[in-house]
């Protein structure tokens, strides 16, 4: 694919490594009430259980509506992330409208289905109240060296869902490679992906510090060509407070404290904010706490 020429891939896993051993030692530093709370604010509070109902939704959405009361101090998640027919519901429930509403579509997470059938649902939970749509590239079609083709479906889906903010999932794992987990990260930025995420939490390995720092420097470049400021989601298998942790000592050291944000930073996540919680309130007031808030 002549744009991939544009951007040569400029380490190899040696170096990667190196730098994420750098990152891991940065972020033992950081485990500090205030570092955990900026992580919390980053958090996109998933469920996605093939066993998940409507009520299910509503009682994830009246958790996120009761959490300022309770704990006092703490920032809001960044968004809620679901399936595509639950997203109505969450929407009717959510109060807080400052936190995003994501979707999970395009038939994830295999992506395996037409796309028409992609564009048609994203387009749909876009319409229910999603402001944010996570997709899987088309695994298959980029393993088989079909770039063009992942390439115009992100555009298409893109298109398809307006204003809301796309979020493209380059399984990292399937991928495997450095220069498959840069390559995807350039293809999707370049079709009109608004973050780049790292796993659909489905198979594994899924999000790695390694892969995750070969997507922020992806971002780097791409930044740096075309001024543009793309997010970044690691998602799936992230736990603890260390974890976090580590994912925001590699984004604040490739892409700087600029992308510490909302707005760039995402953290796909379904047990760690309850973890976090609890080390919150062990760092401020050393009381041990079992947390299942959310």
């Amino acid at each position: 694919m002549d744009l991939l020429q544009q951007y040569p891939v400029p380490f190899n896993e040696i170096d990667v490594a190196k730098s994420v051993i750098e990152a891991q030692v940065l972020s033992k530093d950081m485990f500090t009430a205030d570092n955990l709370k900026l992580a919390f604010s980053l958090i996109d509070l998933t469920s996605l259980k093939a066993t998940d109902s409507l009520t299910k939704a509503q009682e994830l959405a009246e958790s996120v509506n009761s959490f300022p009361s309770k704990y006092s101090g703490m920032p809001d998640v960044a968004a809620i992330c679901v399936y595509p027919a639950l997203v109505k519901t969450v929407a009717t429930y959510l109060k807080i409208k400052t936190i995003g509403l994501a979707s999970v579509g395009a038939g994830f997470p295999s992506s395996q289905t037409f796309l028409d059938v992609k564009m048609l649902e994203c387009k749909t939970a876009t319409l229910s109240g999603a402001t944010d749509v996570d997709v899987v590239i088309s695994l298959g079609t980029w393993l088989s060296g079909d770039y063009e083709t992942v390439f115009n479906e992100i555009k298409a889906i893109k298109k398809s869902i307006g204003n809301s903010h796309l979020k493209v999932i380059i399984e990292a794992g399937a991928l495997s490679t450095v220069e498959n987990i840069w390559n995807a990260s350039i293809v999707a930025m370049e079709a009109g992906a608004e973050f780049i995420k790292t796993s659909t939490g489905t198979m594994e390995p899924a999000a790695t510090p390694e892969a995750t720092y070969i997507m922020c420097k992806a971002i780097e470049a791409y930044s740096a060509k075309t001024g543009k400021r793309i997010g970044i989601k690691p998602a799936g298998g992230i736990v603890t407070s260390h974890d976090a942790l580590t994912y925001l000592a590699i984004v604040k050291s490739v892409l700087g404290s600029e992308w510490l944000n909302k707005k760039r930073f995402r953290i796909g996540a379904s047990r760690l904010a309850n973890n976090i919680i609890a080390d919150i309130i062990k760092l401020e007031t050393g009381r041990d706490e079992i947390v299942k808030h959310f």
